[in-house]
């Protein structure tokens, strides 16, 4: 009788933490939305599991939703990130954000290409177990580069398809100086901040723990 009057109280005790659970869930929702929303002291933006099909993506529109939500929050101290990437301005945007408001960042799941570029922008950089940090090299679409072209070739004064190609060229070079230089910046080491470059879009390197805590991606407070 004893051991069935202990699994009654346990099992009450699991129920009624379920719904605390739920209920902290259900407020954290309702301050933001099923990607981005606040729990506690923790911004969670998760582009992977909300109700998006498929997986969104980290997108512009994200940028004012994650700076709203701070301004409501002023106790949040960490951003929870699990996202496979997106829009690389917009999560250089995020980034700035998170450094300037000093918050740690962890990784719960995923964090892949662009989605690293907010991470890194931790004060604390941490991964929970199981979860992986994924890096590949920048892309840009046949379809977004001609829709780029036909929309800006006038202010720009593109006259033919070989003067864009030849800014885009000088471009992408801007672009990866700023690029490895974020990195090292964020105490990345520069070795690796090379090394992350060397998977085409579509595939990822995954860096092992031991790798990325050597490589200064997963850190502590820096002083």
């Amino acid at each position: 009788m004893a051991g069935i009057e202990l699994r009654r109280q346990f099992g009450m005790l699991f129920l009624g933490t379920c719904a605390a659970v739920s209920l902290a869930r259900a407020d954290a929702v309702a301050a933001g939305n099923n990607r981005l929303y606040v729990t506690g002291t923790l911004l969670v933006y998760d582009t992977e599991t909300g109700e998006d099909t498929p997986p969104g993506e980290i997108v512009v529109e994200d940028i004012d939703a994650f700076r709203a939500l701070l301004k409501a929050h002023p106790d949040v101290t960490e951003v929870q990130l699990h996202s496979g990437g997106g829009s690389v301005y917009a999560s250089s945007e995020i980034a700035w954000i998170v450094t300037d408001y000093g918050l740690d960042t962890t990784v719960q799941g995923e964090c892949v290409s662009a989605c690293v570029d907010i991470f890194l922008a931790g004060a604390r950089r941490q991964m929970t177990l199981g979860s992986k940090i994924g890096f590949h090299r920048r892309s840009w679409s046949p379809e977004s580069v001609e829709s780029y072209y036909d929309d800006l070739r006038e202010s720009r004064g593109w006259d033919t398809p070989f003067v864009f190609g030849s800014w885009i060229y000088e471009d992408t070079q801007r672009e990866m100086h700023d690029y490895l230089k974020y990195m090292v910046e964020r105490g990345v080491e520069p070795g690796f901040a090379i090394q992350t470059l060397q998977m085409d879009s579509g595939d990822e390197w995954y860096p092992s723990r031991r790798k990325l805590v050597a490589a200064g991606v997963l850190r502590d407070k820096t002083p």
